[in-house]
């Protein structure tokens, strides 16, 4: 079966670790290229294509400031992702709940 385009929604689009490592880059503050270049040790060209991946699918915008594209990380298409990963942190959680339980009744005299 084929694997869905990289560009054809969020989830495949941050199957990619650099792109995950440039959004959690950008959450903060807008960034031209040079600074995630030079924060992330990744070449001008690859970081280009990532964040046109990342611009293609909502997940950073763009806006230009005199010569400078400045990149942000765009909150409200991340939500989709959170949401969906919050139904993993609610079980982790209990098995967690569940592993300090049965710690504590093993450790009682």
């Amino acid at each position: 079966m084929a694997r869905a385009s990289t560009t054809s929604d969020a989830f495949n689009a941050i199957a990619e670790p650099r792109r995950r490592e440039i959004l959690s880059f950008l959450a903060f503050d807008e960034r031209p290229v040079g600074d995630i270049v030079a924060a992330l040790g990744l070449e001008q060209p690859s970081v280009s294509k990532h964040l046109r991946v990342l611009r293609d699918v909502g997940l950073v915008t763009v806006r230009r400031d005199g010569r400078n594209m400045l990149y942000r990380t765009e909150a409200a298409a991340i939500r989709p992702l959170h949401e969906w990963t919050r139904t993993f942190e609610r079980i982790w959680s209990h098995q967690l709940l569940r592993i300090k339980e049965r710690a504590e009744k093993d450790s009682r005299p």
